[in-house]
């Protein structure tokens, strides 16, 4: 069974979920990598006052509000009419966020984050507390993953951060993932680790 979901996603919908579902998500998703991560926490969410580029924090609010953020640095091309698309769109590894991600669940209200090789016990926690889920894309898909991106809306900070590291707000139609940590506290990255390290223990001592 595939569960398709439209963002912005409702909590239950997100609490149906559980570790191993596919799921074909439609709507709107932000881009955002590590410098993303780093600008949402240290200006927006731990500042005392947001001052700087406030349109940016309102838009991120309207965006992220039930919604997802896609650890992803695309590839892109922009048309004779200055229109954007995305030529890939693979799956940047999430471990890199786990210093910002728990923080930027609970203020932004995001419901589901989409990357490659699953994240910590802080996000887990944040996905349990929050209601929230990971999604894990495939690596090396990054064209076919962009085949669901059917249209570029907008992008922020590209010329401050770079094209990989900017927030592209796109429109994806069906674009496949798995949840591998849910709302209920479960991640099957950390149950692989798990059961990988008893199996190499074993190793060692038969050794």
């Amino acid at each position: 069974m595939v569960h398709k979901l439209s963002i912005p996603i409702s909590e239950q919908a997100i609490t149906a979920l559980h570790v191993g579902d596919q799921v074909h998500l439609s709507g709107i998703v932000v881009t955002a990598r590590d410098a993303a991560h780093k600008l949402m926490v240290e200006k927006f969410i731990r500042s005392l006052q947001v001052v700087e580029q406030v349109d940016l924090y309102a838009r991120l609010k309207e965006l992220l509000a039930g919604g997802v953020i896609y650890h992803c640095g695309p590839v892109v091309s922009q048309d004779d009419q200055g229109r954007w698309h995305f030529v890939a769109a693979g799956p940047t590894t999430s471990i890199r966020e786990e210093p910002y991600e728990s923080d930027v669940i609970q203020h932004f209200g995001l419901r589901g984050i989409i990357g490659k090789g699953g994240m910590g016990p802080k996000t887990l926690q944040a996905c349990r507390d929050h209601k929230a889920v990971y999604l894990h894309a495939i690596g090396g898909a990054a064209t076919l993953i962009a085949s669901a991106v059917k249209e570029v809306l907008d992008v922020y900070q590209k010329d401050e951060l770079g094209v990989p590291e900017a927030f592209w707000v796109i429109r994806v139609e069906d674009l496949p993932v798995v949840v591998t940590m849910d709302s209920h506290g479960n991640s099957l990255h950390a149950e692989i680790k798990e059961r990988s390290t008893a199996a190499f223990q074993t190793l060692i001592v038969a050794r």
